[in-house]
């Protein structure tokens, strides 16, 4: 093996490595949710972080367990959004668990109240 094919093996491996790391709680397959994800990304953004219009929600970086049991509720019809209804409507239980698994490894931008200031 060429020392260029070995360092692209070993780069990927660390890759994959990283990636499960991220995603140990979830119980989808990540990389089987990128692709199942990528029609949200016309609304959320392309790494997720609603960086085209702020009116969607920052999803890179979820809790796995909220991303999946939300698109349940759209699925459902515990929340009612007609484009979320849409979206999520065609979605098996499978689906949702491999696109929870990948947006919640990716990087966000999310963050807890503690950083607002106190009056």
């Amino acid at each position: 093996m060429t020392t260029n094919a070995s360092m692209t093996l070993r780069t990927l491996a660390a890759c994959l490595l990283l990636a499960a790391a991220g995603t140990a709680l979830a119980k989808g397959d990540p990389v089987a949710g990128a692709n199942k994800a990528k029609s949200c990304m016309a609304c959320h953004g392309t790494n997720f972080d609603a960086e085209a219009d702020g009116q969607y929600p920052r999803l890179a970086g979820q809790y796995p367990d909220y991303i999946a049991r939300v698109l349940h509720e759209y699925r459902d019809g515990g929340r009612d959004n007609p484009i979320m209804k849409g979206m999520a409507g065609s979605l098996s239980d499978q689906d949702i668990q491999d696109i929870a698994a990948y947006i919640s490894g990716l990087p966000g931008k999310l963050h807890d109240l503690s950083r607002m200031k106190k009056k």
